[in-house]
């Protein structure tokens, strides 16, 4: 018979197992990160796409910018001498100062002011041919009417011919057919707001005098202020011409001959507003110079008084010392 020891129960301890939940979720983290890494891509790829070129070029030297100079301040990259694109003189001198032509250069909304008015300028253009083949006076005058689409606006030539000429030989008298071309055309000007420049040339046919006295010079400005009034005669709106201009014979339409009758013309350009603004600031800078110029005489008078003033005034007082 045993023992009461032998008699104790057996206890077998088991370390516990951790049951871990069905599946291994962690993945999903993984992949969060990942869908959040490619919208981030995706956003910086529409932006890019959507920058236009002065954007791009701010963000591109942003990252080329050295990090002591972005916290600290200093020159920049694109401003020193550099062989890197975008540094050194060369990159600074494109048309003269690269950030002047950067100012200067044309917004979208510009680009798109000046598209718009180039479609109004093409279609006025196709008025006045329009004008021109249902007028049956007009239509026999076709050869001699050029119409074109230059850098400054709308370009409207009337040309000479030996058989049919617009004036009064030597003269600015305007012939009846001229009259007539010119009225016709005066009304139509006035359906775009935009300002009218006129120019009258002659052949190199001089006068006898040379020109010491009347000669082409004259004779062109008072064809192209003839004109001016016909287009008025017309109906054109007083004030709408910007500029007449003479410009004898200096111009030829036909360089091999310059006693070719088409040389003898009368153009009338509907400018455009780049043009007219490129006019009115000229204006406007010759002005400025002549204020300046004015300011600066001024002053100078006032110091020659205040110096002559002092003068006598600081001679009296040397005198009175002891």
């Amino acid at each position: 018979m045993g023992s009461a020891h032998d008699m104790r129960p057996i206890i077998v301890r088991r370390a516990k197992s951790h049951a871990r939940p069905h599946g291994n979720h962690s993945w999903k983290i993984a992949y969060a990160d990942f869908m959040t890494a490619m919208m981030a891509l995706f956003l910086v790829l529409w932006l890019l796409s959507s920058a236009n070129k002065k954007t791009l070029e701010g963000i591109a030297e942003y990252f080329r910018m050295p990090l002591k100079v972005a916290v600290v301040g200093g020159e920049k990259s694109s401003q020193t001498p550099s062989v890197i694109p975008g540094g050194g003189q060369e990159a600074l001198r494109k048309d003269g100062d690269t950030m002047r032509a950067r100012v200067n250069e044309p917004s979208d909304e510009q680009r798109r002011n000046e598209q718009q008015e180039a479609q109004r300028l093409r279609a006025l253009k196709q008025r006045l041919e329009q004008i021109i083949e249902n007028n049956p006076v007009l239509r026999q005058f076709r050869p001699q009417l050029l119409l074109d689409i230059t850098s400054e606006g709308l370009r409207i030539q009337i040309l000479d011919t030996q058989n049919r000429p617009m004036f009064r030989t030597g003269s600015a008298a305007v012939e009846s057919y001229m009259r007539t071309i010119l009225r016709e055309i005066g009304p139509v000007l006035n359906e775009l707001p935009n300002k009218v420049s006129l120019s009258g040339h002659t052949d190199a046919a001089n006068y006898s005098n040379g020109e010491r006295t009347y000669s082409n010079w004259e004779l062109s400005a008072d064809r192209a202020n003839a004109s001016r009034r016909e287009l008025i005669g017309g109906g054109m709106q007083e004030g709408k011409v910007l500029r007449v201009l003479g410009l004898a014979a200096t111009m030829p339409l036909d360089k091999e001959d310059l006693l070719a009758p088409v040389n003898r013309r009368i153009s009338i350009v509907v400018l455009n507003h780049k043009a007219q603004a490129r006019f009115e600031a000229e204006n406007a800078s010759a002005a400025e110079v002549t204020v300046a110029a004015q300011a600066g005489n001024a002053a100078q008078e006032m110091q020659a008084g205040l110096a002559a003033a002092s003068g006598p005034a600081a001679a009296a007082a040397k005198g009175s010392k002891p």
